[in-house]
C-alpha cells in the first residue's frame, strides 16, 4: 500500500473519533482534596452542556444525568451554555433542558454561560429557576450538608455581562464555594473561596499533540485552560465541559463532569 493512503486512513479514523466517538463519549474526572472546613463534602461540577434539538443529544444528555446521579454527591454545580448555539433551530429548549437537569437528585445550583445570554439570558434564567434550580447571579446560597453550613457564590458571565465578585460574596462567609461560567474571573478573585469552578474554555475543544489546545477563548489566554490550578493557596478547576461550540468537534480531549471530594 502506498503512503498516501496510510495518510488518508489515518485521517479518516481521526475524523471519525473527532467527529463520533470523543464528543458522545464521556469521562468522570475525580480530585481528592484536603480542607478540613469541607471535610466529607462530595460535589460535581457539570459546565458547557450545548443540547442540540436532536434524538441522538437527548441521550447524550440522558447520560450525563446518569452519570452525575451515580456519584451520590452532596452539591451539583452546573456551569452554564446549556443552549447549543443562538438561535431555536439549533438548540433544544431551555425549559426542555431544565426539565431534564431536575432529575439529578442531589441539591443544585447554577450560573450561566455566554450561550445562554446569546440566546436569551432571561428565558433560560427562567427555565432553570422554574426547574427549581437556583440561578447564581452575581449572588449566593448556602446548603446545610453533613451538618456543615456551606456558601456557594457565582458571578454573572464574564463575556456577555458584569460580574460583580462583591456583590456575589457579600454576606457570605468560609467555608465558601466560588462558581464562574468562564475562568477569566478568577484574577479577581484572590483566594477569597476555598474553591472554585469554572468552564467555558472546553479545554481547547481541539487538543493537538505537541501544540496543546488549538483554541482558547479567554483574555486570559492558555492561562487557565483546563485542570487544577492553584492560587492564594485555593484550588481552581477549570472543566473540559460536556459539548462542543462552533466545530462539533473534539480531538485528545473528552467530555467530563468533574467530581471533588474533600478529607
Amino acid at each position: 500500500m502506498k503512503w498516501w493512503k496510510y495518510i488518508l486512513i489515518i485521517g479518516g479514523i481521526l475524523i471519525i473519533d473527532a467527529l463520533i466517538i470523543e464528543p458522545y463519549s464521556l469521562k468522570v474526572s475525580i480530585y481528592d482534596l484536603k480542607n478540613p472546613q469541607l471535610s466529607g463534602l462530595k460535589i460535581v461540577f457539570a459546565t458547557d452542556f450545548h443540547i442540540a434539538p436532536y434524538g441522538w443529544e437527548k441521550l447524550r444528555l440522558q447520560k450525563i444525568i446518569d452519570t452525575i446521579n451515580k456519584q451520590n454527591a452532596d452539591l451539583v454545580i452546573l456551569g452554564g451554555d446549556y443552549v447549543n448555539r443562538h438561535s431555536l433551530k439549533s438548540t433544544m429548549l431551555p425549559s426542555e433542558i431544565a426539565a431534564k437537569l431536575q432529575e439529578i437528585k442531589a441539591p443544585k445550583v447554577a450560573v450561566l454561560g455566554n450561550h445562554d445570554a446569546y440566546y436569551g439570558k432571561a428565558e433560560v434564567k427562567t427555565a432553570l429557576e422554574s426547574a427549581a434550580i437556583p440561578v447564581l447571579d452575581n449572588s449566593s446560597t448556602k446548603i446545610n450538608s453533613q451538618g456543615k453550613e456551606v456558601y456557594i457564590a457565582g458571578v454573572s458571565d464574564y463575556d456577555t455581562d458584569k460580574p460583580d465578585l462583591a456583590k456575589a460574596l457579600k454576606n457570605t462567609k468560609p467555608p465558601l464555594i466560588f462558581v464562574t461560567h468562564s475562568p477569566d474571573v478568577f484574577p479577581s478573585l484572590k483566594g477569597e473561596a476555598d474553591i472554585a469552578f469554572a468552564g467555558h474554555t472546553h479545554g481547547g475543544q481541539i487538543v493537538l499533540p505537541l501544540w496543546g489546545a488549538l483554541v482558547i477563548n479567554t483574555d486570559s489566554g492558555r492561562k487557565y485552560t483546563y485542570g487544577l490550578f492553584e492560587e492564594y493557596g485555593k484550588p481552581l478547576i477549570v472543566s473540559s465541559g460536556l459539548g462542543t461550540s462552533i466545530l462539533p468537534l473534539r480531538f485528545n480531549n473528552r467530555p467530563e463532569i468533574v467530581v471533588v471530594t474533600f478529607k
